[in-house]
């Protein structure tokens, strides 16, 4: 089983996060953040991995903080869960529709960072959540998995139905990204031979 527990403490955050690639879609998640709450069940329901994360955070200043360092402790998780990386298919994308939303996901498990965003929030807020930090929440995930991850919108007006679109669409992509080829026979996909 692909799995990973990691604890991460600084002066901002105190988390603790574990992960099992090979899950059910089981989630129990404490962020101090209700918005962020709804988001990660989401995303572990719709993508089956099994996800624990118990955060907290600076929320008495705002929950970017919170979000960043979430995003980070993700991306490490599955770093650690996938890792050599043999065998998996590297590449997934999907297309998400959330009533008005659509909402495209694609990425690489490639070894190199990049986060390409071009998905405006027409609200500031989410309730007491700042929409800006889906992209930080995001940009820590991809730096931290060392992954490729685009995230366009093609339509929206409602930032609650964006955000979410852009979870499930997450997990979604990166339930086939880490799905075993058995066509790869235990090899990395890459004429390099690592990612």
């Amino acid at each position: 089983m692909r799995k990973s527990v990691i604890t991460r403490k600084t002066a901002e955050t105190d988390i603790t996060l574990a992960i099992n690639i090979d899950g059910t879609g089981k989630s129990n998640i404490e962020t101090g953040c209700g918005f962020l709450n709804h988001m990660l069940t989401l995303f572990a329901k719709h993508s089956g991995f099994d996800l624990d994360v118990k955060c907290v955070g600076d929320v008495d200043v705002d929950f970017h903080h919170t979000a960043e360092d979430i995003g980070i402790v993700l991306g490490n998780a599955f770093a650690e869960a996938l890792g050599d990386k043999k065998g998996i298919k590297r590449y997934g994308s999907f297309l998400l529709p959330m009533d008005e939303s659509l909402v495209m996901i694609a990425l690489d498990i490639s070894g190199r960072s990049m986060l390409c965003f071009d998905c405006d929030m027409p609200t500031a807020k989410v309730g007491s959540f700042d929409t800006e930090l889906c992209e930080e929440f995001m940009q820590a995930f991809a730096r931290s998995m060392n992954i490729t991850l685009h995230i366009k919108k093609f339509a929206g007006s409602n930032s609650h139905h964006i955000i979410e679109a852009v979870f499930k669409g997450l997990a979604h992509a990166l339930k086939e990204a880490v799905e075993i080829d058995e066509k790869l026979k235990g090899q990395v996909l890459s004429t390099k031979g690592v990612i």
